[in-house]
């Protein structure tokens, strides 16, 4: 019998002005699936359902077997990277990862050492103690993902995070995450507008429109049919 999925969405509603959502979706254990769409057509919201932060009126959200629907963020077995990487100014780089381990910052030194092999881990070893405006975007972006690590989830939640990079720094971070992702095992959900993305990093991807998923399956296939005709127009003209 193959493995449960790592997350299900089922008949989760939602109300947004005048949008009502409806999504059905599953995640495989170690998978990277993207979520495509255009602007307001609802994945962050789809995200922020699966990680809690909103609440649906009605279906249920399961991740590694549990109806997680009632639970709170924090007690999800879930990590979110956004393009606001929320890092502290105050906060070192070091501290600023201590904390996807201690919200207080009460580190023994197993701790420590694992705050510092995360940010080695990203490319950003020696730099514990630069603080966020001593960094670049690309070195802050890393320290949010290094304070992922350290949380040690199964399931990691990405809206749009590198979509500020330059070009050339968002598919370098975007490695690192298919890197970080392999070797963790991690089960991975991707938001993004740039099907390029998915095709970086993806096996799988879903058309997210008007607050449902109107299609899934191969991200290359997918793109290459170009339907429905939703996903047709979201891509414009076909190049060939």
């Amino acid at each position: 019998m193959p493995d449960a999925p790592m997350l299900q969405v089922e008949g989760l509603t939602f109300r947004y002005e005048d949008m009502e959502m409806v999504f059905d979706l599953a995640v495989a254990r170690g998978e990277a699936l993207a979520l495509l769409g255009p602007s307001g057509a609802g994945k962050s919201t789809l995200l922020s359902l699966v990680a809690g932060f909103e609440r649906p009126l009605s279906g249920r959200v399961i991740i590694a077997g549990q109806d997680v629907t009632a639970w709170a963020p924090a007690d999800r077995p879930v990590t979110s990277l956004f393009q606001e990487h929320n890092l502290f100014a105050h906060l070192s780089a070091g501290e600023n990862v201590g904390l996807g381990l201690d919200p207080g910052l009460r580190l023994d030194a197993a701790q420590q050492r694992t705050v510092a092999e995360a940010l080695g881990r990203v490319g950003l070893e020696g730099l514990e103690a630069r603080r966020p405006a001593q960094l670049s975007g690309g070195q802050r972006q890393r320290v949010a993902l290094a304070r992922s690590l350290v949380r040690d989830k199964p399931l990691l939640l990405l809206d749009e995070p590198f979509s500020a990079l330059d070009p050339g720094l968002r598919l370098e971070m975007l490695d690192l995450v298919a890197q970080l992702q392999a070797e963790r095992g991690l089960t991975l959900l991707l938001v993004s507008h740039n099907p390029q993305d998915a095709l970086r990093i993806a096996g799988r991807t879903a058309f997210v429109h008007d607050g449902h998923v109107l299609a899934a399956g191969p991200t290359a296939e997918l793109l290459r049919a170009r339907e429905p005709a939703e996903l047709r127009r979201f891509l414009g003209p076909d190049p060939a």
